[in-house]
């Protein structure tokens, strides 16, 4: 490394001798004013590209931004632009030196070496190694599903990459890319990793571990409906002999009961493990022995059922051995390691959702906290709002605004410095970062920091004084010194995100904006517009009865009953245009929520109609990710593997494995089969599983109309069978990641399962019910898998029919989506599957795009179809067979599946501005700036300090440039800086402007 170093030097200094003599000459005496470039006309967009050109999934990021160890660029993922952004630190400030494309939605960055960056593209299920010398893909490591972060540890400094929705770590050779091994996380949702400050241990932050809450069946009224759970809470063997609902303070309610309504409805309850094991309501009643002990089968459970509550895994990287940390919080959301100490932080959030009704947890149903734990020495664990107190009651008093403003929301990041005498950790909810000492006391010169919009990554430069803060809703990064603690500059990144998306996201994610006492907001519990994995009660004893006004599938659904007993966190994807909202249909549309932010965020005032449009717009965006459990041509599998499901008694001994399921066999017995006296999908339509939006007039559906404010009128039932009467039918595209409930086993890493209340335990129960008359285990294995598979529409029946009631369109994505392959590459895998790519680009189910180096320069290509892709300069086309043949090792390209539609933005015209990427470069525009353009664009590259002249001042900028890698350096436009360059600028300098 040293001679690559000391050569460069010397190359530096001959470069620097080879110029004087050049401009010692006559090209000194072509200074001269620099014109105009000549104009260049729109290139034309083929017709079918749609006009909307964004697909927004509402990615979250996990370690967004990063420094190279000699501390001379930082790199930071641009998610919504798909690519990895490089910043020269050799001049002070942060300035931009490239924009490399990678996969779809990167979420998170690491340096390697001071050349190589690993890139985790999480749609993508990829990662991109990028050579920063080349600014290009030189590699595309595939990954299971919905990779989050990479690390690279041990004695071989193997990548350790976390697959978040596969619960598993990948291992892999960092240095060829072979895979090495998947470590089973026996948890749920491995994001952010750290590693040890001697490199042998790898700490992964389980996302979604848990909080040690469960609930017990309390609702069962129709046998023959469901079966399962018990109703443990009715039983009169119970702590209150019966009673339910139960009270929640002593013998009474609070608040007291509205005397004018009718009986509450027999409802669920749920129960907090304690610090001593002991399973409690928010009463304090103790109901251990019907969880966990010999009583367990009256709530269906066995005797030591328990949850793993598994918050960190800690994996020794060279034995690959894993172990847990227990007992932290309900969201991990970030970590980090103390580098003097070893101690290993961790900060994210906590629900209280074992207290039940609205009115109790109004505003201050979460906490944001941090953790601190040596793998010897029991946790700590510290709120880091300390200035807040959480009274109890059922009213909440708002805090003033400026108290409000210290508080931190939704923390992503957490940064020490070298001496581990300060910490950083920042608040994507909050907009703010704060300082914290080694107890995690607030230890900054204020209060908080205040930084951009959803900061959500933390790099330190202690050699130059600064801290990088990642802010990902606005695209930029805010530079803070790092002894006034202050921002000092702003770093924007180019920004493709439609206006209503950033307009709306505030309504959803800030915590000053939104809440009583700053630190919550509906993302709290929506995380990421997902969820928390939790029920919660949020009925009210004292409310009142709410009449029934929906698409009712019979004249049997009831009024709403305020006590509506513990209801599971649903996802905010995909429901603008899917009402009514709720389990229980009943709310209208977005605009009745409106009242929430006072009566759960506890905030001020509500949001007005105008601003709830704005949220509703951003919403409507939200779209399902790729099925994991899809073929890559997004149709059903036959023999997919049920891990992690278990035979529940009905044909089989319960807690047995169950067999492989065709899901094509299973869709054909939900569209056909008579399993409960209807199809499925007569109540369940495809491709969203929600009920129908029309009612049936003779032999015809016919839509019904829509609401005052838009909204539809979706199927509600009336035959749930558990709890509550007058249930909307839900959507069932996120039904594969409702996991790590069953009963049938003692060890779970989830307390929540199906139904609106979560007491089913696992899809395979629900479907086990006697509602069901499946004939036998191979069938029930065969709906399983078909559930599972079930997101990604194109799914036959979907359309409606003389028997099939129409369903809504779903936004989701085809499987192949963000899938990619790096050429040339001789793994048959990988052929097979760039062929299948092509196939069904020209197909029109998914489009294609191509990035890299194409003729010696950096290049963009889209699919069009024919075969033929348009290259980003607009007279331009090649075949399919030109572009993957003419990969070369150095000068590789990588294909990715986007969106079919998404493909010009993403490929070939960067901005939208109509003027393609490299036409926009040949002529000095930005492609990255609509509002520049060929035709208004000046171009004389050689006029590298921009002062309109040519003059020897010129070649000095240039030098510059070229020793600290700057904008100016690349001289002949084949995106990277070289000494090849300088005889272009020589070129450039005497050929004029």
């Amino acid at each position: 490394m040293e001679q690559a170093l000391c050569r460069g030097k010397q190359m530096k200094a001959q470069l620097t001798a080879a110029a004087i003599v050049c401009l010692s000459g006559a090209a000194v005496g072509l200074a001269s004013s620099i014109p105009s470039s000549p104009s260049l006309a729109p290139a034309v967009i083929p017709d079918e590209f749609p006009v909307d050109q964004f697909v927004n999934f509402e990615t979250p990021h996990v370690h967004p931004i990063d420094m190279t160890p000699d501390g001379t660029t930082l790199l930071a993922v641009n998610t919504a632009d798909n690519r990895l952004e490089i910043f020269s630190l050799a001049s002070g400030m942060p300035v931009s030196v490239g924009s490399i494309p990678v996969g779809l939605d990167p979420v998170a960055v690491r340096a390697r070496s001071n050349t190589e960056a690993w890139v985790v593209n999480h749609i993508s299920d990829s990662v991109s190694v990028v050579d920063l010398t080349t600014m290009n893909i030189v590699r595309t490591i595939q990954t299971l599903d919905e990779p989050a972060d990479v690390a690279f540890a041990g004695n071989d400094m193997n990548a350790f990459i976390t697959c978040s929705q596969a619960n598993t770590v990948q291992v892999f050779d960092s240095s060829t890319g072979a895979h090495i091994s998947d470590l089973d996380i026996f948890a749920e949702d491995p994001r952010e990793l750290a590693v040890s400050p001697d490199g042998s241990i790898v700490y992964a932050a389980v996302f979604e571990s848990g909080n040690d809450s469960t609930i017990l069946g309390g609702g069962l009224a129709v046998a023959q409906t469901l079966a399962f759970p018990p109703n443990v809470v009715s039983d009169p063997a119970g702590p209150y002999g019966g009673v339910n609902p139960p009270p929640n303070d002593g013998g009474s309610f609070s608040p007291t009961l509205n005397g004018a309504n009718p009986n509450a409805p027999r409802v669920g309850l749920i129960v907090k493990k304690d610090a001593n094991g002991v399973w409690r309501d928010d009463n304090g009643v103790d109901w251990t022995d019907f969880v966990s002990g010999a009583q367990a089968d009256l709530s269906g459970r066995v005797v030591g059922w328990d949850l793993a509550d598994h918050d960190v895994a800690i994996i020794d990287a060279n034995s690959l051995g894993v172990t847990y940390q227990t007992g932290l919080m309900n969201a991990c959301m970030a970590l980090g390691v103390n580098p003097a100490t070893g101690d290993i932080t961790v900060v994210g959030t906590d629900g209280t959702n074992e207290i039940r009704f609205e009115p109790n947890v109004n505003g201050r149903f979460v906490h944001v906290l941090g953790a601190t734990f040596d793998t010897v020495s029991a946790p700590s664990i510290t709120d880091l709002n300390q200035h807040l107190t959480y009274i109890p009651g059922p009213t909440i008093t708002p805090i003033a605004q400026n108290e409000r403003d210290k508080s931190l929301g939704d923390p992503r990041a957490i940064a020490w410095n070298q001496a581990g005498t300060k910490g950083y950790v920042a608040g994507m909810g909050s907009n703010n970062v704060i300082v914290v000492d080694q107890s995690l006391a607030r230890a900054g010169l204020n209060d908080t920091i205040e930084v951009g919009q959803g900061p959500t990554g933390l790099a330190i430069d202690e050699a130059r004084g600064w801290l990088y803060v990642m802010n990902k809703f606005d695209a930029s990064i805010s530079v803070v010194d790092l002894v006034t603690e202050a921002q000092i500059a702003t770093i924007p990144m180019y920004d493709p995100t439609p206006a209503q998306i950033v307009a709306g996201r505030p309504f959803l994610y800030d915590t000053h904006l939104t809440s009583a006492l700053g630190q919550a907001s509906c993302a709290s519990c929506h995380i990421d517009a997902r969820t928390d994995r939790l029920a919660w009660d949020l009925g009210d004893p004292s409310g009142e009865m709410k009449t029934f006004d929906q698409n009712c599938l019979d004249a049997n659904c009831e009024d709403w009953h305020p006590m509506k007993g513990p209801m599971t966190t649903q996802t905010l994807r995909d429901i603008i245009g899917q009402e009514p909202h709720h389990w229980r249909s009943d709310r209208f549309g977005i605009e009745e929520f409106s009242g929430a932010f006072e009566s759960v965020l506890g905030d001020d005032a509500e949001p007005s109609p105008a601003e709830m449009q704005l949220f509703e717009d951003f919403l409507s965006t939200i779209h399902f990710p790729p099925n994991p459990f899809r073929n890559f041509d997004n149709s059903l599998p036959t023999d997919l593997p049920l891990d992690g499901h278990f035979t529940t008694g009905r044909f089989a001994p319960a807690g047995q494995p169950m067999p492989n399921g065709n899901a094509v066999l299973g869709l054909n017995n939900y569209r056909f089969g008579d399993l409960d006296g209807l199809e499925c999908i007569t109540c369940h339509t495809l491709p969203t599983g929600m009920g129908t939006n029309s009612e049936l007039v003779g032999v015809n559906f016919i839509p019904l109309p829509p609401g005052p404010n838009g909204e539809l009128h979706n199927l509600t039932v009336s035959v749930d069978g558990s709890t509550n009467v007058s249930m909307k039918v839900p959507q069932l595209r996120s039904t594969y990641e409702k996991t790590g409930f069953n009963t049938t086993q003692q060890l779970n890493t989830a307390g929540f399962g199906v139904l609106h209340d979560g007491s089913v335990d696992s899809i395979e129960r629900f479907l086990a019910e006697p509602a069901f008359s499946f004939a036998n285990l191979q069938e029930l294995a065969d709906m399983t898998a078909f559930m599972l598979a079930f997101g990604g529409s194109d799914l036959p029946g979907s359309n409606g029919g003389l028997f099939d009631p129409p369903g809504n369109p779903s936004k989701d994505a085809h499987a192949a989506v963000g899938k990619q392959v790096t050429t040339p590459t001789s793994d048959p895998n990988m052929i097979g599957r760039l062929a299948e790519m092509f196939t069904l680009a020209e197909n029109g189910e998914i489009s294609i795009v191509a990035k890299g180096i194409f003729n010696g320069e950096s290049r963009g290509f889209a699919h069009i179809g024919l075969a033929q892709y348009q290259s980003d300069r607009s007279t331009e086309t090649v075949t399919h067979f030109q572009l993957s043949s003419a990969a070369q090792t150095g000068s590789e390209i990588t294909f990715t599946a986007v969106p079919a539609g998404t493909q010009t933005r993403i490929g070939i015209d960067r901005d939208l501005d109509g003027f393609l990427d490299q036409d926009e470069i040949d002529a000095c525009a930005d492609p990255a700036d609509p509002a520049s353009t060929p035709a208004n664009s000046t171009c004389c590259v050689a006029d590298v300090n921009g002062d309109g002249a040519l003059t020897p001042t010129d070649f000095t900028a240039w030098i510059n440039a070229f020793n600290n890698n700057l904008p100016g350096c690349d001289q002949n436009g084949d995106g990277a800086c070289t000494p090849t360059d300088f005889t272009a600028w020589i070129a450039n300098f005497n050929a004029g402007c």
